[in-house]
């Protein structure tokens, strides 16, 4: 027999305690019958009411908005931001909570997953618990800082810019986000009539005056002629084959940082946070402690920023290796690093590329993976390869923490954790881990 379908309960109303925080921006409550609730714009200690917005009757989880607040936490603000809220805008977190609240919650997730994946306590992971916020990031509560230099605005059926609704495919219409950075709203995305656009990407530079919008059409929409305030390049994404097309312009931006010039080609990866590249290259640096001649590895380089921070200080009689999947970053990274001899950028997949090197020892190894992680295969390579230090750059604390627990198995231990607020008012964090031998120290 054919069972029945479970009963959808979106739409149901709860009245919860709420509980800890939990990774991606909600937190844990539970309903009276025990079944557990995530439950975003509320904050711990809370009571509220709390709306289904997923879920059906038996499942293991419901997912939940905090749409009334009966005893609210000391933490909690009126969000800034108009178009935060309960089914608005998915792109802040934490617009309810306090500067300083958001930091301490963003350091018990990181806690948390260090302890429930890696099996560290912040003490063992060389972490004092503190959460940094970028320079400039300090600011009262009420006020939100203006950092995002990479926005990708989604456009309504009648035209209008605007931004996804959390775990939706709906387009809140805006006419200004409050974390972006000044660069990205003084090109008016919101006031523009966008019709037939899928998506349209604003980017302004750090450290040039370069602003690119990057378009992506509807099949068979024709682009729209771009006519802003400044000097502008426009680049266009072919929806079928996701080819990088110049409509006009630069092809690429100029970013700056560690005293170097890097292009970054079709709307390539670059920080979005004006200061987390250079908040990462110094907290990178500063672990690993160069010396010259070492051989070190980039892996995950993009358009090169570590390996050039490396080559600087490695000298000409050290090397670095540069791994990279993107074709596009990959040509970014040999033009940037050009006047480093002893650079090599290889493209391809790190755990496929690296084994094919020949390299059975290094120095120095920098890995920034994608979300996802490194994963067991390229640690457990990497652990045979006998680094001094190795620096995991990561953006998801829980694939941080798992990627640690195999380089534990590997024989390597953390000598320190710094974790940085680069991404205000969102669940986002990065972490620098920095590793070395267990035998060293331990």
């Amino acid at each position: 027999m054919q069972a029945e379908p479970r009963k959808s309960l979106v739409g149901e109303e709860y009245e919860v305690e709420v509980g800890p925080v939990a990774h991606g921006g909600h937190c844990i409550a539970r309903t009276s019958e025990g079944q557990v609730l995530f439950v975003r714009h509320a904050l711990p200690g809370e009571r509220v009411v709390a709306q289904i917005t997923e879920g059906e009757e038996g499942a293991r989880f419901l997912r939940a908005d905090a749409v009334r607040v009966l005893d609210a936490s000391k933490d909690r603000i009126d969000a800034p931001c108009p178009f935060a809220g309960p089914g608005r805008c998915g792109g802040c977190d934490w617009q309810h909570a306090k500067p300083g609240a958001q930091r301490r919650l963003k350091g018990e997730v990181v806690a948390e997953q260090l302890q429930r994946l890696a099996g560290l306590t912040p003490e063992e992971a060389g972490w004092d618990g503190t959460v940094m916020p970028a320079e400039g990031d300090k600011v009262p509560a009420g006020q939100v800082p203006a950092w995002r230099t990479r926005v990708q605005y989604a456009v309504t059926a009648d035209g209008r810019a605007g931004l996804r609704r959390h775990r939706s495919h709906e387009v809140e219409p805006i006419d200004h986000c409050m974390i972006a950075a000044e660069g990205v709203s003084e090109l008016g995305i919101e006031k523009r009539d966008w019709t037939g656009m899928d998506s349209v990407e604003a980017i302004a530079a750090t450290g040039s005056q370069d602003r690119q919008v990057v378009l992506t059409p509807k099949p068979g929409a024709r682009l729209p002629l771009v006519e802003l305030d400044r000097p502008v390049s426009v680049l266009r994404i072919d929806e079928r084959s996701g080819q990088v097309h110049r409509v006009h312009g630069r092809p690429f931006v100029r970013e700056r940082a560690d005293g170097r010039t890097y292009r970054v080609g079709g709307g390539g990866f670059w920080q979005v946070h004006p200061k987390a590249a250079d908040t990462l290259v110094t907290a990178v640096m500063q672990g690993l402690l160069p010396r010259k001649g070492d051989m070190a590895l980039d892996l995950y380089c993009g358009v090169g920023l570590f390996a050039g921070a490396l080559a600087d200080r490695v000298g000409e009689a050290g090397a670095v290796l540069g791994i990279e999947s993107g074709k596009r970053a990959v040509e970014d990274a040999r033009h940037n690093l050009a006047d480093f001899p002893r650079v090599r950028i290889e493209q391809g997949k790190v755990d496929a590329v690296l084994p094919r090197t020949g390299i059975t020892e290094v120095d120095l190894v920098v890995l920034d993976p994608p979300r996802a992680g490194a994963g067991r295969k390229t640690v457990e390579h990497l652990s045979s390869l006998g680094a001094r230090r190795i620096a995991y750059v990561a953006c998801d604390p829980a694939a941080l923490a798992r990627d640690l627990a195999y380089f534990r198995d590997g024989g390597y231990r953390v000598r320190t954790l710094r974790v940085f607020d680069l991404f205000p008012m969102t669940h986002h964090v990065e972490c620098v881990a920095i590793l070395e031998p267990a035998a060293k120290g331990s």
